[in-house]
């Protein structure tokens, strides 16, 4: 059970984010405000998961092996925006 909410954050991030926000105090731990956690809930999922995990995990600092994973967790989610706007003028 431990591995299942990684497998359901990587493959669909939202859904693992409103598991978290129903089923722990994650999301009051890592944030201050309820603003960012909704913005990214929409916007960037990854990027939340992973300020998340870095904040949770690594006592509220961000140094090391963390910044690379927000890197890459930005990169995922501009990444997959990317694509759908090439999909979009591909079809105009």
């Amino acid at each position: 059970m431990g591995c299942l909410l990684p497998i359901i954050a990587i493959f669909m991030p939202r859904v693992a984010l409103f598991l978290i926000f129903v089923f722990s105090n994650w999301f009051s731990r890592a944030f201050q405000t309820t603003l960012w956690p909704l913005l990214g809930f929409l916007f960037l999922p990854y990027t939340t998961l992973a300020w998340m995990a870095a904040m949770i995990l690594n006592d509220h600092q961000l140094n090391g092996l963390w910044i690379g994973v927000l890197v890459i967790a930005v990169l995922f989610d501009l990444g997959g925006q990317g694509h759908s706007a090439r999909r979009r003028w591909a079809r105009d």
